[in-house]
C-alpha cells in the first residue's frame, strides 16, 4: 500500500483523506504470468495499480496478428480506460507477462468518489491525461519512426525489460517479426 500511496502522491499532493480514501478503496490482488486482468470481449469494472511486474495490452489483427499496444511495468496503473468509460465491450486484452502484485479498485467506486471530492477526481483526470500523451507518443513513433529508434525507445523507456520477457512480445510492441528484431539487435551491438 505504501508503494501505491507513494505513486500517486508523485502525481499531486494528497491529504490525509485522500489517503484515507484510497486505503479503504484498493485492495491487494495478484496476477501470475499468463493471466489475465481484462480479456477482450469483458466490460471493464476496475483498474489497478501494478506494484510489481509486466502487463501487456494487445490485441489480434484480422490476420491472427498479435500486436502489442502498449506495456504497462511497474509501478503504473493498469485497466481499459476505453471500456470503463464508454461502457461498451472491452478491444484490448491486458495479460501479465510476469508474475504481478497489484492493488485493485472498483472504478463505479472511484466515480462516486470522485464527485465528492477534488482531489479524487484531480486524480483521476491527471493520470487520464498521462495515458493519452503516452498513447499519442506511441502512435506519433510508430507512424514516423523506424524501427531500430522505436527499439532504442523503447530501451530507456522500459530498461530491462528484454531479461523479462519473450522477444516476440518485443517485436510485436515494436509492429516487425521476430527475424527483423534480431537483426536490429545485431546490428546495434556492432556499432
Amino acid at each position: 500500500m505504501r508503494n501505491l500511496i507513494a505513486f500517486f502522491s508523485n502525481v499531486i499532493p494528497l491529504s490525509e483523506e485522500a489517503i484515507s480514501l484510497m486505503k479503504d478503496l484498493f485492495v491487494p490482488a495478484e496476477l501470475k504470468k499468463g493471466e489475465y486482468f481484462i480479456r477482450k470481449g469483458q466490460y471493464a469494472k476496475e483498474i489497478a495499480f501494478l506494484e510489481s511486474g509486466i502487463v501487456r495490452a494487445y490485441y489480434i489483427n484480422n490476420e491472427g496478428k498479435e500486436y502489442n499496444k502498449t506495456f504497462f511495468s511497474a509501478p503504473s496503473i493498469i485497466g481499459s480506460y476505453a471500456s470503463l468509460i464508454s461502457k461498451q465491450k472491452n478491444e484490448v486484452a491486458q495479460q501479465a507477462l510476469t508474475d504481478c502484485k497489484l492493488w485493485k479498485a472498483s472504478f463505479g467506486r472511484i466515480e462516486e468518489l470522485s464527485a465528492g471530492n477534488f482531489e479524487v477526481e484531480r486524480l483521476r483526470r491527471i493520470i487520464a491525461e498521462r495515458y493519452f500523451l503516452s498513447n499519442e507518443k506511441k502512435e506519433i513513433e510508430m507512424a514516423l519512426l523506424d524501427a531500430e529508434k522505436r527499439y532504442v525507445i523503447l530501451q530507456q523507456e522500459y530498461p530491462g525489460i528484454e531479461q523479462q520477457i519473450a522477444q516476440y512480445h518485443i517485436a510485436a510492441y515494436l509492429g516487425i517479426s521476430a527475424t527483423q528484431l534480431s537483426r536490429i539487435r545485431k546490428s546495434m551491438s556492432q556499432h
